[in-house]
């Protein structure tokens, strides 16, 4: 069992600026008392020679290549907008700028 206190709640909880009833203080003790068992028990198996992970499983790139294809021109993209610009679509200005 860990060496977390009430007392060490308590004063915690008061740093934090966080009112907790007793009920609370020592169920938090308790609580916090089996993160540090369960911490100290990951220290122990933690040598230099197991390599730290940050994934149980290993992650591959699952996006496709990016290849370049044929695409809309200008005039198919823009033949659905209300308004346009030259080549640009307008927009109504949301902002306070030109």
């Amino acid at each position: 069992m860990s060496e977390i206190t009430a007392e060490q709640v308590a004063h915690l909880a008061n740093l934090a600026r966080i009112d907790l009833s007793p009920e609370e203080i020592t169920r938090l003790t308790a609580e916090l008392g089996q993160i540090v068992d369960s911490v100290a028990k990951v220290a122990e198996v933690a040598t230099p020679d197991v390599p730290a992970t940050s994934h149980p499983m290993p992650l591959t790139n699952v996006f496709r290549a990016d290849v370049v294809v044929p695409s809309l021109s200008v005039e198919e993209a823009l033949s659905g907008s209300t308004d346009r610009d030259g080549d640009k679509f307008r927009v109504p200005a949301i902002l306070d700028e030109e």
